[in-house]
């Protein structure tokens, strides 16, 4: 079994979910009392907020680059970000670091294309819809993206970073959602990507019948079959 490096507390509320469900698929698979190899960084998010209000990215990098470089020393076989959102910086950190990055965005469109979909819906964060370092490697599998209106967008980020970060679920802002969700079915989407891993949180399947692609589920199930050297399925 390899060991993973789990970059978290980008949002500790999604972390826990990550830890949680990879030792659950884990013991799955191994049975007995088996459990993942994990290491954990996890960052005071409040720091990664004062960087992107200042549009400092660099910054940003940094620090997930380091915690990446100390993960490594610790005995990372390999390395998951646990956010949608901090992928944007992935290709780079891949050129830098010497172990694979078990990238969300590739584990999603495995997905997708095996439930036969070709068109989807994305939300997110307002990186995530806005910049094309997500909806590129959707493509690069043959997916289309529909993105929300720039209104809708603003409503999607505004929720995340004021109330899901903060294990804030409330009725009207899954009702909101729901529409948006509805919007995008209507233009053609097949399905829709929860592309922000908080977002599960608050929108499960129960709540629409339009297929849901739980980015952090997809993402936990990839990680673990990186660590038992299983291809994914």
């Amino acid at each position: 079994m390899k060991t993973i490096g789990l970059i978290g507390g980008a949002v500790w509320v999604s972390t826990v979910e990550y830890y949680r469900l990879i030792n659950q698929e884990t013991n799955k698979r191994l049975g007995g009392s088996f459990s993942a190899r994990c290491l954990v960084h996890s960052f005071n998010f409040q720091e990664i907020l004062s960087f992107q209000e200042k549009n400092d990215t660099d910054s940003i990098y940094t620090m997930i680059h380091n915690a990446a470089i100390n993960l490594i020393h610790s005995g990372a076989d390999g390395i998951a970000l646990c956010a949608n959102t901090m992928h944007k910086y992935a290709e780079r950190l891949k050129s830098e670091i010497n172990v694979p990055i078990i990238h969300i965005a590739e584990a999603t469109a495995r997905v997708v294309k095996q439930a036969g979909f070709s068109k989807v819906g994305l939300l997110g964060t307002k990186y995530t819809m806005e910049m094309d370092f997500y909806t590129r490697v959707l493509q690069n599998f043959g997916i289309l993206t529909l993105v929300p209106e720039k209104f809708d967008r603003v409503f999607i980020n505004d929720i995340i970073y004021n109330e899901l970060v903060n294990e804030k679920f409330n009725e009207e802002s899954r009702t909101g959602y729901l529409k948006i969700i509805d919007r995008l079915k209507r233009q053609g989407a097949q399905g829709i990507i929860l592309g922000c891993t908080e977002i599960p949180l608050l929108i499960q399947q129960e709540h629409t019948d339009i297929p849901l692609f739980n980015t952090l589920e997809i993402h936990a199930s990839a990680i673990v079959d990186f660590a038992l050297n299983e291809k994914g399925k």
